[in-house]
């Protein structure tokens, strides 16, 4: 008898052991699934010439976003209305150069209208990419925070830094920056936008709070830190979410 309880204990474990192996393997397939999922939604760009198809999410001055061109922004030379391209199908044919591994600059633009691909824009020129970020500048920008009127140790001689705060539109505009609890405790006077910032902005219209990469200026005067929560002054060269 005790053979036989002893036998039907280890099948009971033997069983048991075995049910949890393939909820784990069915749980580790289940997340594997939708990471390959992602995987595949990723371009994949070459050096030199690639090609994009896909609705225009919105442009603003050189930059035109894409979204079947994910993780690139494409950009054109010279004057162009890349207004019109919004909510239009569209092709595109980018150059891709790792040294600039955010963006695809533009050779052809072709316009889906009446059932077919019309030529819209064809590359004449380099652009003009002065405001451009790449990633690897951006890690000079250093990260501040609690930044405080009476304070100003915490910012002055610092020429390039980042932010956590909210735009204010108005005259000026500005960054508002606030504590744990929402509270207002800066804010820093913006002089300047960069298109590339302005674009970002746009692209990221679905946050009310990212980071600001600015180029510090000088401070504001002491008594008037005091009333108004100026701190200083500065130009937006770029914002993301990190």
């Amino acid at each position: 008898m005790r053979k036989g309880r002893a036998s039907a204990k280890i099948t009971l474990i033997g069983l048991a052991a075995l049910a949890v192996l393939l909820v784990l393997s069915a749980a580790c397939s289940k997340k594997a699934e939708p990471t390959a999922a992602a995987a595949e939604q990723v371009p994949t760009v070459k050096e030199g010439s690639n090609e994009f198809q896909g609705a225009v999410k919105f442009a603003l001055g050189k930059y035109v976003y894409i979204p079947a061109a994910q993780g690139f922004d494409i950009v054109v030379a010279g004057q162009v209305n890349t207004a019109a391209l919004i909510g239009k199908e569209a092709k595109v044919k980018g150059l891709f150069d790792s040294k600039r591994p955010t963006i695809l600059v533009a050779e052809t633009i072709e316009v889906k209208e009446g059932g077919s691909y019309k030529p819209f824009y064809s590359q004449k020129a380099a652009p003009n990419l002065q405001d451009y970020l790449d990633p690897a500048s951006r890690d000079a920008y250093e990260a501040l925070k609690g930044l405080v009127p009476n304070k100003p140790e915490g910012w002055e001689g610092k020429a390039k830094i980042k932010v956590y705060g909210r735009l204010v539109q108005g005259e000026p505009s500005g960054i508002s920056m606030s504590d744990e609890n929402g509270k207002e405790t800066g804010k820093i006077v913006v002089d300047a936008v960069s298109e590339y910032a302005q674009y970002y902005i746009k692209k990221l219209r679905l946050f009310d709070k990212f980071w600001f990469y600015l180029n510090a200026k000088e401070s504001i005067d002491a008594k008037s830190r005091v009333k108004t929560k100026e701190l200083f002054r500065a130009d937006i060269v770029f914002v993301g979410l990190f």
